[in-house]
């Protein structure tokens, strides 16, 4: 919850005289004109209506939900989670750490898939999903989002011997993408009419999605397009597969949170800023997308966009539906 703004005690009028009978006590009158005049909460109305923040007072722990092999976003390697998402998840926790003065905030890991990754936050699982995570109209019935990170498009895909260049080729033939995920949808729509007469199979992840077209299984793996070039270029041979130029759509990530709790969001949003504003971001960005990353050293040289480019001038968590 945003704080209303302060006022002087020369402007807080006294309270009206208490109801015959009933004598309102001296100090707890004092302690709720100071409140009002000031704009601050008593402790007791801020843990009650910041549940989150709550609990990580009471634990000493900040639960961050990473994925398996959303490269460069969220992945494990060497059995340790990395990733552009979770450095910037752990800003966050630097940012708490001073915010809720608690220097010793640990920090613990929640593994989740595309198709758990939601219920870990609205469960209570996780305080923050650190993946690739499109901020979508019907994902925020369920929780929150913060500063988009990333802005990524859907495309395919497909091995480079394949012929495969538009969805028009792929007319009856098998298209794979990850369970849980906004491609998924995509595909679904487009196969509504059956005019394309497309096989759609589901995955669990992303590795298995990519498996099967390195398999023959399908043809064509449908995916924000940041994550195939990420597959791809760990591959044994990324020359043998190609990642299409048609755009289907533009997909903003961000960090999922609990939409029930205004407070924990409000210091999400404003280290995000920060983070932004401080150039820290694009420093992550370059570290992540434009240099070697683990766990084979491969660089994939993604020039930032000019979509997130201009939506770092005026960060925002609004985004078009």
């Amino acid at each position: 919850m945003i704080h209303p703004r302060s006022q002087s005690l020369r402007d807080a009028r006294p309270a009206r005289a208490p109801a015959r009978g009933r004598a309102l006590p001296l100090l707890p009158a004092l302690l709720l004109t100071l409140c009002l005049a000031t704009g601050a909460r008593p402790a007791a109305a801020q843990s009650s209506a910041s549940p989150v923040l709550q609990r990580i007072q009471q634990t000493g722990v900040l639960r961050l939900a990473h994925r398996e092999s959303s490269v460069p976003f969220s992945f494990v390697a060497d059995g340790k989670p990395y990733g552009y998402a979770i450095d910037l998840c752990l800003r966050v926790a630097d940012a708490l750490r001073t915010a809720l003065k608690l220097p010793g905030l640990k920090v613990e890991y929640v593994p989740v898939t595309p198709a758990n990754r939601i219920a870990a936050i609205v469960d209570g699982k996780a305080d923050l999903e650190c993946g690739s995570t499109t901020n979508t109209r019907e994902r925020r019935e369920q929780v929150a989002f913060t500063i988009p990170h990333y802005i990524a498009g859907i495309r395919m895909l497909v091995r480079t011997d394949s012929g495969i260049r538009k969805l028009a080729d792929l007319r009856g033939k098998t298209l794979v993408s990850t369970t849980g995920t906004t491609s998924l949808v995509v595909i679904r729509q487009i196969n509504g009419s059956g005019a394309m007469q497309l096989k759609v199979v589901e995955a669990k992840d992303h590795a298995e999605a990519f498996g099967m077209v390195e398999q023959g299984k399908a043809d064509a793996f449908v995916m924000d397009d940041v994550l195939l070039y990420g597959l791809r270029a760990n591959a044994r041979n990324p020359a043998s597969y190609t990642v299409t130029n048609e755009l289907l759509t533009i997909e903003p990530y961000a960090i999922m949170l609990s939409r029930h709790d205004a407070e924990f969001k409000r210091l999400v949003d404003k280290a995000m800023v920060d983070s932004i504003y401080s150039q820290d971001t694009q420093k992550l960005y370059k570290k992540w997308f434009q240099s070697p990353i683990p766990p084979q050293g491969v660089n994939l040289d993604i020039p930032m966009s000019y979509l997130l480019r201009d939506s770092f001038k005026f960060p925002s968590d609004k985004v078009a539906d």
